[in-house]
């Protein structure tokens, strides 16, 4: 049984991509790349944290930071992992680091039919703001965009 002392979250290198790339095609019914994934890390605006156990990648977060805003790309934990808090200590690692950066607001997108991961979201502090029509493939759905405020009230993550 994996302990929470024994998990570690570090900035994404170029050897856990392959990793994160199979973690993609578990989640998403449209995964990205491992050349697409290999490209978000030399975006200067993006920051991804892997979240790894004796050098397995678990879950991972990726974000892009423009002014005072961050924009959640991605978040996903293997599907065998899930509800074992590895998403919430990924957000809690992003919190410390746009903190540090003066971020006011956190945005992303989900799934309108993925209520496990927007009652994850709610929790941790997120709002529904909007939606976007048919903007996810395979099936079509739409998405619903989430943001926190940061200067209004601390997110719970």
């Amino acid at each position: 049984m994996m302990q929470r002392n024994d998990l570690k979250i570090t900035a994404l290198e170029p050897q856990h991509v392959p990793q994160m790339a199979e973690i993609e095609k578990l989640c998403f019914s449209e995964p990205w790349s491992e050349e697409t994934i290999y490209d978000e890390l030399e975006t200067p605006l993006s920051r991804y944290f892997v979240c790894t156990c004796e050098g397995q990648v678990l879950g991972y977060i990726g974000t892009r930071i423009l002014l005072d805003e961050c924009d959640i790309t991605n978040i996903a934990v293997h599907p065998d992992l899930r509800r074992q808090g590895i998403a919430t200590i990924l957000l809690d690692e992003l919190k410390k680091y746009v903190k540090e950066r003066r971020v006011r607001v956190l945005h992303l997108e989900v799934r309108e039919g993925n209520i496990p991961a927007r009652a994850f979201y709610e929790k941790s502090g997120f709002v529904a703001v909007g939606r976007r029509k048919n903007y996810y493939n395979l099936p079509t759905e739409d998405a619903i965009l989430m943001t926190c405020l940061l200067e209004e009230r601390e997110c719970s993550f």
